[in-house]
């Protein structure tokens, strides 16, 4: 049973393990993302201090999100190997901290945005704040084998909110690095949730892999990957980049419906696992080639 707090940490390590509860890994590519939609969104590039500012903003309440999103999960966390060693799972910081310190950084960072960026940019971030800590882990998550899709559009937010930053209004272009990370989103995390299915059978979360079986998700993975190959395509065809961007992205999509169709025909969980990955490395490199794209064309 989990005690309140834990007498036992120093103040370091209670924001040592704090900062692990704010995911840096996944907020690191969340962050880039927003990123590359401000240097997507400037002629040439950003003015250096809103560009820094507005990212700070980003981030701050990125991690405020995902500490919250720990809080949350914490009795589900415990039995689940993948994240039972969290701290707000093992009872190592008590809820009133992780809410404390979440309320301050999420504060912090709609402040920067409010006072240094614009409110269009603020008030987009917290809605995908509340999207993904409301809507998205205590609605639909546990209510819906679907979850990832519906909830996928507070993570697919980033790009879009850089380019607001730094223009003060939603057009075309950001819709679409929308769409691209909110049709990523399925196949990425049903990989990973295919070969996490007996954790999450343990948790009692309805993932697709457990309510509907491995082969059900793997085509649906691979639907999703069919869609996200089309929608990669669009930056071309409305002039957000060029021959660079389209050799690149077309050889990351023919890597990702290869793992997708492998999957279909023999699916394993090491190649679940390098599905995952790839996917991973997939956004990763598709927001680089925009990025390089526009170096290119400059």
């Amino acid at each position: 049973m989990h005690t309140a707090t834990a007498p036992t940490l120093s103040l370091g390590q209670r924001l040592a393990a704090f900062g692990h509860l704010c995911k840096p890994r996944v907020n690191s590519l969340i962050v880039f993302t927003a990123m590359i939609g401000m240097c997507l969104a400037t002629p040439d590039f950003p003015p250096l201090l809103r560009f820094v500012v507005a990212s700070l903003g980003i981030a701050l309440v990125s991690f405020a999100a995902a500490a919250l999103n720990c809080l949350v999960e914490r009795t589900v966390d415990a039995k689940m190997a993948r994240t039972s060693w969290r701290a707000t799972a093992r009872g190592d910081i008590s809820p009133l901290e992780t809410i404390t310190l979440a309320t301050a950084l999420g504060a912090a960072g709609l402040g920067l945005l409010h006072g240094f960026i614009n409110d269009l940019t603020m008030w987009l971030t917290l809605a995908t704040f509340v999207g993904y800590t409301v809507i998205y882990t205590l609605i639909l998550k546990p209510a819906t084998p679907m979850n990832i899709v519906i909830g996928g559009a507070s993570g697919a937010m980033p790009p879009l909110l850089g380019w607001t930053a730094m223009t003060g209004q939603v057009s075309a272009e950001p819709l679409v690095l929308f769409l691209i990370i909110f049709l990523w989103t399925p196949p990425h995390f049903w990989a990973l949730a295919c070969y996490r299915r007996d954790d999450y059978a343990r948790s009692g979360l309805p993932m697709l892999p457990v309510t509907h079986g491995i082969a059900f998700t793997c085509q649906h993975i691979l639907w999703y990957t069919v869609m996200l190959s089309a929608a990669s395509l669009i930056p071309v065809s409305l002039g957000m980049s060029g021959t660079f961007y389209l050799v690149a992205i077309s050889l990351l999509d023919l890597v990702f419906l290869g793992y997708a169709i492998a999957l279909c025909r023999r699916y394993s969980d090491a190649l679940a696992r390098k599905t995952f990955r790839y996917s991973i490395l997939y956004l990763t490199l598709l927001f680089a080639a925009l990025f390089a794209d526009r170096l290119i064309l400059l």
